[in-house]
């Protein structure tokens, strides 16, 4: 997993100002700057517009994250083949629809239809975008007891996205 301190969204989360960063350097724009150039805003303006860079920031490594389960070594590929491909019900979140997958997922949470395992990995997995084998090895498990969990969970949020 990316190290947040060495990350986008810490640089901009962490700073006083908004953060740009470009191949070239690092731009921050700060509450005064943004007012001067901006005489008709206000300083909850530019706290919103803060807070949706964070979001944005935080949200890119979220999906770096996500996609990191995929850069896996040669060496036991054997054991975690379930890896290689993504099944459909755990595409469900990514799908266009995202509003409505967003909500089956969190009337899935509020179900009470997952065991305590499958509802932490769930969240882990879907919402703060670890792999699999990020959640095994946090857990100390086998990657395939946090992949049976996630199919669990993933039938269970097909049967709540399909209504």
């Amino acid at each position: 997993m990316k190290n947040y301190t060495d990350s986008d969204y810490a640089l901009n989360k962490y700073s006083e100002g908004i953060v740009y960063k470009f191949a070239d350097g690092i731009v921050e724009v700060t509450l005064e700057e943004y007012l001067k150039e901006n005489p008709g805003r206000t300083a909850a303006d530019f706290a919103g517009l803060k807070a949706l860079s964070d979001e944005i920031y935080h949200e890119q490594v979220v999906q770096t994250n996500r996609t990191s389960r995929l850069d896996v070594t040669m060496n036991g590929l054997e054991e975690s083949e379930q890896l290689a491909a993504v099944s459909p019900d755990m595409e469900l979140i990514h799908r266009q629809d995202t509003t409505h997958a967003m909500q089956a997922a969190r009337r899935l949470l509020d179900s009470g239809s997952l065991t305590e395992v499958q509802r932490r990995r769930f969240i882990l997995h879907f919402f703060q975008g670890l792999s699999i084998r990020q959640i095994a090895e946090r857990e100390a498990v086998h990657k395939r007891a946090v992949w049976d969990s996630l199919q669990w969970a993933a039938k269970k949020l097909k049967k709540i996205f399909d209504e």
